[in-house]
């Protein structure tokens, strides 16, 4: 376990020097505590008549100074709710019509919140250890209900249903991941849904510094089961919020982070790629990209897209590392034209870049001095990290980019332009974890606003993942700027809430070939929707692992044509061959090219389907691929194991309810038609028919 230094203040008071914040909808209290050196602050504060700001800081554990949510103004139309408050000495209440918030402080504050009359509380501070101070971060207590659902944090191994279990909150590069067991992933959202029949509550952090969760993981013989949020750096500012659906809770998590970007049409149909194509030395790669566009229309295959991986950034002489913004002018000789080439077809291209420059980057020491590098405070001088360089497992010394730094952010943002002159319609922003090996480095600051009384410019406490939502903001900007008429894309593997309001897409990141990853990937994709990754996908076929057998190629396909995304990209090393690889082709078996052509044309026919459901995302933030209980959570068959595992079906939009196969030679599979309640001519409730269902599963549909 790791240290542990935690303390829970307690005598708190009304702060008096807070009036303004001490009002029918907020309070402000600080605790006099002496054994804390400084002054603990806690606040409690009305946002929607169903959201809730809490912060819990003090001068040593400053609030996030860079939240990856902007805070809202407040939001309580008079005319459409009664704010009433009650208070005692060390108590208050407040009905806000839906939601009534109770919020006591003889000891530490607990907060409870109750929905629509409900005597049992929604959601409830766990008593006397609720907020608590451990070393240079915090952590927040709340009780666990057992029994229900708990789904969110951005993107974590399945199941969809994350009860009982812990997770750390951080990014990390997953090759060939376990969809089932590995921990963590890419993404960096502090953002957890408590789903119950009789209501939802989400909890969201904006911290960007690391932490962990654990949904009911942890017992204690006083407390129980509980959930606990640590924080490694800085205090607590966090969102409740309240619905009586998972529906509701989304939405209004959208509004406090933004609502998800619309994808440009193109993303909707077949997006291509793989790492052998831009390796290619002979046949030169741009040939080879512009063959393989070829080769689909040879087989009557529709494409809308190309990934280029970075392979056309490796340099020509050694040592031929992958440096950004750079062209191999042997694999590209004229980078305009080949561009053309791809656009005269009809296909858009994705060019990858990676937010780290390695020591034999042409660019290095000019960057190195102007700042554009995190500072290693031992050093004074760049901090130096191995960083992936040229094929599967080989590395080199390089740096990251900070994009707080003036110097690093208009680089990146210039390298962006650049690509979008020649012709590149996208950004794809990859590797950008930022697995950096010290919390001590320090940031420049200088393309952020530094909040009064923060005098730390550490990653620790600024948040490696800060740099993940800059990253996307300097891509999203470079596009804007130079195509403004033009929905921009940017395609991002790791995200923060903050990235999806420049990022409009992201995937599961770098999957190993197996029916088990087929299957979990579903779960994933559900929990990713929950946090507004609502164009996601994954790499068809797998990205890492051996090759698909025909049938599974086959049932993978038929498959990812009902997601919100659609891509089949990888990078298939061998110990023979760590540099260029394999690739997944849809028609490299010729008995499965007229079954898999059939599927890929269905992906076309449902464009218009899917681009409302895209558009209904955008407007609503109701995910495209959503949890099978979605609109259904009065049936009690959806709060089965069996429907929030999340991994064998899910509905893609509101019409189209999809299970896969996910084991070879299948030919029946079995798929749980939800029911609602429905009131029978005496006015009594009955359900509809539905039930599990043995459907036959032939190669020629799902």
């Amino acid at each position: 376990m790791l240290h542990q230094h935690e303390r829970v203040p307690a005598r708190y008071v009304l702060n008096e020097n807070r009036n303004a914040l001490n009002s029918a909808t907020s309070i402000k209290l600080q605790s006099r505590d002496d054994a804390f050196p400084q002054p603990l602050d806690f606040s409690f504060e009305v946002i929607r008549p169903n959201v809730f700001r809490t912060t819990f800081s003090s001068a040593t554990h400053p609030l996030p100074p860079f939240p990856s949510a902007h805070r809202p103004d407040v939001n309580l139309p008079a005319d459409s709710v009664e704010v009433s408050a009650e208070s005692s000495i060390s108590t208050k209440t407040i009905n806000t019509g839906p939601v009534k918030a109770v919020v006591r402080w003889s000891n530490a504050p607990v907060v409870s919140l109750f929905l629509d009359g409900h005597q049992k509380a929604l959601h409830s501070d766990l008593h006397f250890r609720s907020y608590a101070v451990d070393n240079t971060g915090v952590a927040h207590y709340s009780t666990y209900k057992k029994g229900t659902l708990h789904v969110g944090l951005g993107e974590k191994a399945g199941p969809m249903d994350l009860s009982g279990r812990g997770f750390l909150i951080t990014a990390s590069d997953t090759f060939g991941y376990d969809s089932y067991k590995t921990d963590p992933l890419y993404k960096h959202i502090p953002l957890v849904i408590n789903i119950t029949p009789q209501g939802c509550v989400g909890i969201f952090s904006t911290s960007h510094s690391r932490g962990s969760y654990q949904l009911g993981s942890e017992i204690d013989g006083l407390w129980g089961h509980y959930k606990v949020y640590r924080q490694a750096y800085g205090g607590l500012e966090e969102y409740l919020i309240v619905g009586k659906s998972v529906e509701e809770v989304v939405r209004s998590y959208a509004g406090i982070v933004g609502f998800p970007l619309l994808v440009p049409r193109y993303m909707m149909g077949y997006v291509s790629g793989g790492m052998k194509y831009s390796m290619e030395d002979e046949p030169r790669a741009a040939d080879a990209i512009v063959g393989f566009i070829d080769n689909c229309k040879k087989h009557d295959i529709p494409v809308s897209a190309f990934q280029m991986s970075s392979g056309y950034t490796v340099a020509e002489v050694e040592p031929k590392t992958r440096n950004v913004f750079t062209w191999n002018r042997h694999r590209f000789p004229d980078p305009r034209a080949f561009t053309k080439e791809c656009h005269k077809r009809g296909v858009r291209l994705l060019a990858n870049v990676k937010p780290y420059v390695l020591a034999n980057h042409p660019a290095y020491n000019k960057l190195a001095a102007a700042g554009a590098f995190f500072k290693d405070p031992h050093t004074q001088k760049s901090g130096i990290a191995r960083l992936w360089s040229a094929g599967g497992g080989e590395s080199g010394e390089g740096s990251h980019i900070d994009f707080s730094s003036k110097a690093g952010f208009e680089w990146w943002y210039e390298g962006c332009r650049a690509l979008k002159d020649v012709g590149i319609d996208a950004m794809w922003n990859d590797n950008n974890e930022y697995n950096m090996p010290s919390d001590a480095w320090e940031c420049a600051l200088e393309t952020v606003p530094v909040p009064a009384g923060v005098d730390k410019a550490h990653v620790g406490l600024w948040g490696r993942a800060m740099h993940t939502e800059l990253m996307g903001k300097s891509s999203h900007d470079a596009c804007c700027d130079a195509v403004p008429d033009e929905r921009p894309l940017v395609l991002t593997r790791s995200a923060t809430a903050g990235t999806m309001r420049y990022a409009c897409t992201s995937w599961s990141g770098d999957n190993v070939t197996s029916w088990e990853g087929m299957k979990g990937g579903n779960a994933l994709a559900l929990n990713a929707g929950f946090s507004l990754l609502q164009t996601y996908g994954h790499d068809i076929g797998g990205f890492e692992g051996p090759q698909p057998t025909p049938e599974h190629l086959t049932r993978w396909i038929q498959l990812g044509i009902h997601s919100p995304r659609f891509t089949i990209n990888c990078f298939k090393t061998s110990p023979d061959d760590n540099l260029i690889g394999e690739v997944i082709e849809p028609w490299m078996f010729p008995s499965a090219t007229p079954i898999i052509r059939a599927a890929i044309k269905r992906r076309y026919e449902l464009i218009p389907y899917t681009y409302s459901q895209a558009l209904k995302s955008h407007l609503t933030a109701v995910p495209p691929q959503r949890w099978t209980g979605w609109g259904y959570e009065s049936d009690p068959a959806v709060w089965s194991k069996e429907i929030t595992q999340g991994d064998a079906q899910y509905w893609f939009g509101d019409a189209l309810l999809v299970a896969g196969v996910y084991e070879p030679g299948k030919t029946s599979a079995s798929v749980y038609l939800p029911k609602k309640k429905k009131m029978s001519e005496q006015d009594h409730d009955t359900d509809t028919e539905a039930g599990f269902l043995n459907v036959n599963a032939p190669y020629q549909h799902l």
